[in-house]
């Protein structure tokens, strides 16, 4: 498919996914978040990615909801009516974030400079966080007279727990690349954009090595596991199990390490 506000490259089974909104700081409007949406399924469904890089091509990361388009949608004082088709008039605000979660492939957000309300939901939609040194995150939405409804308030706890969550949420204050990292809200701070895109680059070509279905397995089970119990977690993981346990990629696996080389998966 061809995107107005998303750009995608693919590369030794490595998709980058850059958000093109530049001239709008990447503020999330309803045609740019129903892209998103569309360009996330297409990556999902494409056997020739294993991982997704998640970026931006503008000079911030993300600048939060396009507050005039919002505006536009006719939810903001127009009563009752509005309010009774909230949710169905922003769907794909909401889903933008939940397609990230749900993708079969493990996602990597590269963040650099803002990366302020929606934005922040965007990234903890994703499973690991980079960013620059630059980077500041904000959970603006208290300062705004809103309630974070993206899924940020539902994921960050389960990243950085409750006490920083609820600190952030509170405060709406900007925090640091290097706050954020104690957090652990980033799993690594880098000097500058090039080096956050080559890094990004090499992790996801660590993983792109595994095999294919049982990264997206991991993936299932390490989401269902967040709200599950312990036993309902393993039993996920027993019966992904009985699946792969037939696979030729297992096979490939086992002759790769009789012969000493690095095993060459198909997902299959």
């Amino acid at each position: 498919m061809s995107y107005q506000f998303i750009e995608i490259e693919v590369e030794n089974h490595v998709a980058t996914m850059s958000l093109n909104r530049v001239k709008g700081l990447n503020a999330l409007n309803l045609a740019f978040v129903t892209e998103m949406v569309a360009a996330v399924r297409e990556l999902g469904a494409r056997e020739d990615v294993r991982v997704i890089i998640l970026k931006s091509n503008a000079r911030i990361f993300c600048a939060g909801l396009d507050l005039k388009d919002v505006s536009s949608l006719g939810i903001i004082g127009g009563g009752a009516k509005a309010a009774f088709f909230f949710k169905e008039k922003l769907l794909n605000f909401f889903e933008c974030c939940n397609v990230l979660e749900s993708c079969n492939k493990p996602v990597i957000a590269a963040v650099h400079s803002l990366c302020v309300g929606g934005g922040l939901d965007i990234a903890c939609a994703c499973d690991i966080r980079l960013c620059t040194e630059d980077a500041v995150f904000c959970l603006k939405e208290a300062a705004l007279n809103v309630v974070a409804d993206m899924g940020v308030l539902q994921r960050l706890p389960h990243i950085v727990g409750q006490g920083y969550a609820r600190e952030m949420a509170f405060t709406a204050r900007n925090y640091s690349a290097r706050e954020a990292e104690r957090m652990g809200l980033v799993n690594a701070v880098y000097p500058d954009q090039e080096t956050l895109l080559a890094e990004a680059k090499k992790l996801a070509a660590q993983i792109a090595e595994n095999a294919p279905l049982a990264l997206m397995g991991t993936k299932e089970v390490l989401n269902y596991s967040r709200t599950a119990s312990i036993e309902e977690g393993m039993d996920l993981s027993i019966s992904k199990n009985k699946i792969l346990f037939s696979s030729k990629d297992l096979m490939e696996a086992f002759t790769a390490f009789a012969q000493n080389r690095k095993p060459d998966f198909k997902g299959e």
